[in-house]
This record gives structure tokens, C-alpha cells and sequence, in this order.
């Protein structure tokens, strides 16, 4: 049974020994680790604080990040349907101006049509009536050879022509 209940001697130094090692740790090592637990706890503290601080910020981030998409989409939307307008009003003063281009040279056409027309039966009217002027003349040398003949059918034709 010795080795169940301890000496007073050994009781005596071991309850020195702890004391002693208590004042040694309470002095030197209590107040650096306790420090240093504080100083943990603190950043930690300020590591949550800074993190619910940034998602706070990302969620204004985001909500602004959407707010400006949303903005972006119908800025683009404004654009695109201003554009579709003007390429719209292009075309359609496009279409406008060819068709006023084409009738004007529709009209051009005609009248130049009209003016070739009229030289040509102009041109034709003269040559008709040098070729009749050529035919009277050979016909008249041949039948009217006496002066007589001559003035009576010449009075005859102004009489019965008609002044043009």
C-alpha cells in the first residue's frame, strides 16, 4: 500500500513545485497567452465584422450592378428603335426620290420622244414637199412648155390652196 498513499515529504514538494510553477506561468505566461487570445478574439471579431461589411457592400454592388443592366437594356432598346426609325424614314425618302427621279426622267422621255416625233414629221413634211416640189416641177416642164399655160395653172392653185 506504500505505492497508493503518498509521503509527506513527497506531498510537501510536490504542492511547492505547483506553486512555484503557478507563480512562474501566472507571471510570465498567463498574461501573453491571455493577450493573445484577446487579440484573436478581436480578429476574428473584425474579420466577421469586415466580411458582413463587404457582403453588405456586394449586395448594393449587385442591386446597382442590375439597376445599371437594366438601364443599359432599354438605352439599347432606344437606340435600336431610333435606328429602325431612321433607316425606316431613309428608305422611305429613298423610295420617295427614285420614284419623283424616275417619273422626271419618264417625263423627260416623253417629252424628247415628243420632240423627235415632231422633227421627224417636220423632216418628213419638207422632204414631202421637196419631192413633191421636184415631181410638180417635172411634170410642169413637160405639160406647161407655153407662158399662158403656165400663169392659168398657177392662179388656179393659189385659188384653191389653203394657207397653212
Amino acid at each position: 500500500m506504500d505505492l497508493l498513499t503518498p509521503d509527506l515529504g513527497l506531498l510537501f514538494w510536490q504542492v511547492v513545485v505547483f506553486v512555484l510553477l503557478f507563480l512562474i506561468l501566472r507571471a510570465f505566461a498567463w498574461k501573453p497567452i491571455t493577450e493573445s487570445l484577446y487579440e484573436r478574439e478581436n480578429n476574428i471579431q473584425s474579420a466577421l465584422d469586415l466580411a458582413e461589411k463587404t457582403r453588405q457592400e456586394m449586395t448594393a454592388l449587385k442591386a446597382n450592378n442590375e439597376k445599371l443592366l437594366v438601364e443599359a437594356r432599354a438605352e439599347r432598346e432606344a437606340i435600336l428603335r431610333g435606328a429602325k426609325e431612321t433607316a425606316d424614314k431613309m428608305l422611305a425618302e429613298s423610295r420617295d426620290k427614285a420614284a419623283s427621279e424616275g417619273q422626271r426622267i419618264l417625263e423627260q422621255a416623253r417629252e424628247a420622244m415628243q420632240n423627235e416625233r415632231q422633227a421627224l414629221i417636220t423632216q418628213m413634211k419638207k422632204e414631202v414637199v421637196t419631192l413633191s416640189i421636184d415631181i410638180a416641177e417635172k411634170v410642169l416642164r413637160k405639160e406647161l412648155n407655153d407662158k399662158a399655160a403656165q400663169e392659168k395653172l398657177v392662179s388656179d392653185l393659189v385659188s384653191n390652196s389653203r394657207l397653212n
